[in-house]
């Protein structure tokens, strides 16, 4: 998932270094969107993953 967070960044960058401004922001506004979805679920997977059973 931060792959695809990563590959719409740099389609937002080339988007707007060529004067796209509606599709900058909306490659822009997935990415940021998929970054916070890894994040929440990378934070997810180190609290699940330290746990043991008793």
């Amino acid at each position: 998932m931060l792959y695809w967070a990563a590959v719409f960044f740099v389609i937002a960058l080339l988007a707007a270094v060529f004067g796209f401004g509606g599709l900058a922001a909306g490659a822009a506004g997935i990415a940021k969107i998929l970054f916070f979805v890894f994040l929440i679920l990378f934070i997810v997977s180190l609290i699940m993953g330290r746990r043991t059973a008793v």
